[in-house]
């Protein structure tokens, strides 16, 4: 069988199950080590019996049960780079690269950023290796901060890794950047969730109390306790979430400037507060 076959194969069965095509290429990809237009280049290339097994076996799998394709090959991209991922965290989504844009333009040279509830820890290392910013990194998950501190090995970066909830291990330490995407997807949503993420990614990085809003008052009650505040906060927030999650950030923070930026889908996704 030619790669263009598999592909053909692959994208057939997904459809027919009602999930998305391109999965057969991230997963063609995984199996052969041939990336984008080298894929394409080789299309009329054979596969070998192990390759073929191996795709058709996963393409099944995600297409009968949803299974992620992120948790068959255990691993996702994230900003350029390989991120290893487990059912443990949640699998990183695009509106999260453009977070880390937001960031990445405010940070100055020498600051500390603070990634709270890190998960994989895609956004800490990604900062800690596109700034020159010192960073440090939370989460409650003792699992969540494995796979944070694998990746972080992994990929060079150096990161100080706390383990806790939110801002709690962080109180002798001082913060300039306070960068968060927390559970923020309320529970009554949950059966709207699709499948892949509903029943695969961790709740505890999902789902949140109080409409979903229950992490950002948290960190925010926190953010008041504090002797210094940060220069600068950054939510990742529901797209629903921007008015309530703006009050909660002025209340915390009086004198920053707050402000919510949409997504390259338009819709509300990021509130900052920085002066």
């Amino acid at each position: 069988m030619t790669i263009r076959e598999a592909l053909h194969r692959a994208s057939s069965f997904l459809r027919e199950h009602g999930r998305e095509e391109r999965v057969g290429e991230f997963l063609l990809e995984f199996y052969t080590g041939l990336e984008g237009p080298a894929l394409h280049l080789e299309s009329d290339c054979s596969l070998s019996s192990e390759e073929q097994h191996s795709f058709m076996e996963a393409v099944r799998t995600h297409a009968l049960t949803g299974k992620p394709y992120q948790h068959i090959t255990g691993e996702a991209h994230f900003y350029g780079r390989t991120f290893m991922v487990t059912p443990d965290v949640l699998i990183p989504r695009q509106e999260t690269e453009e977070l880390m844009d937001l960031v990445r333009s405010c940070a100055r040279t020498g600051e500390r950023i603070a990634d709270i509830g890190t998960g994989s820890g895609v956004l800490a290392v990604t900062l800690a290796l596109e700034t020159e910013a010192d960073v440090l990194a939370t989460d409650i998950s003792p699992a969540a901060l494995e796979i944070a501190r694998h990746n972080s090995e992994n990929l060079g970066a150096e990161i100080r890794f706390f383990e806790g909830s939110f801002l709690a291990p962080l109180k002798e330490e001082h913060v300039d950047i306070l960068v968060s995407n927390p559970p923020y997807i309320s529970w009554r949503e949950k059966e709207e969730l699709d499948i892949t993420v509903r029943d695969y990614d961790p709740e505890l990085a999902l789902f949140a109390e109080e409409d979903g809003l229950a992490a950002y008052a948290a960190i925010c009650r926190e953010l008041k306790e504090r002797p210094q505040q940060p220069r600068m906060a950054v939510f990742e927030i529901g797209h629903t979430q921007g008015e309530a999650v703006t009050r909660l950030l002025g209340e915390a923070l009086p004198g920053h400037r707050l402000q919510v930026h949409k997504d390259l889908n338009g819709k509300d996704r990021f509130v900052t507060a920085g002066h």
